[in-house]
């Protein structure tokens, strides 16, 4: 067994198909209409068939008051590994990105947290 698709919560998919792709640098790999929504799934460029990162609705009844609750406790709802922490921080923050959190030691890690504009916060680390 072995994950192959996980999911993000988006308030707009093509808002945040956008924000994946342009500015965070992912690659759209599978998009398939599904009536007012899209099976949309991003993937690293550097790992094409690797993990997809299905751009989910938030269309269950449950989905926005969860994703709300976590983004007013500053809790980030996934986290992407950085090779060069400080130097992503500073290419997202040229580009506009709203960071919750610089990039800070957190034991064997750095970590930084930052807005999705689509109702997340997401956590960017490197270890080592």
């Amino acid at each position: 067994m072995k994950i192959t698709v996980t999911s993000v919560m988006v308030d707009d998919q093509a808002k945040a198909l956008t924000f994946y792709t342009e500015v965070l640098g992912f690659v759209k790999k599978t998009d398939i209409p599904l009536g007012e929504f899209r099976w949309l799934t991003v993937v690293s460029p550097e790992g094409a068939d690797g993990v997809e990162l299905l751009l989910e609705p938030t269309a269950h009844p449950a989905a926005r008051p969860f994703q709300k609750a976590l983004f007013d406790d500053g809790v980030p709802l996934t986290s992407f590994a950085s090779a060069d922490i400080q130097q992503e921080y500073e290419r997202l923050t040229r580009m506009g990105v709203v960071f919750r959190t610089k990039p800070t030691a957190a034991g064997p890690a750095t970590v930084a947290v930052f807005e999705d504009t689509c109702g997340n916060l997401i956590q960017l680390h490197q270890v080592g």
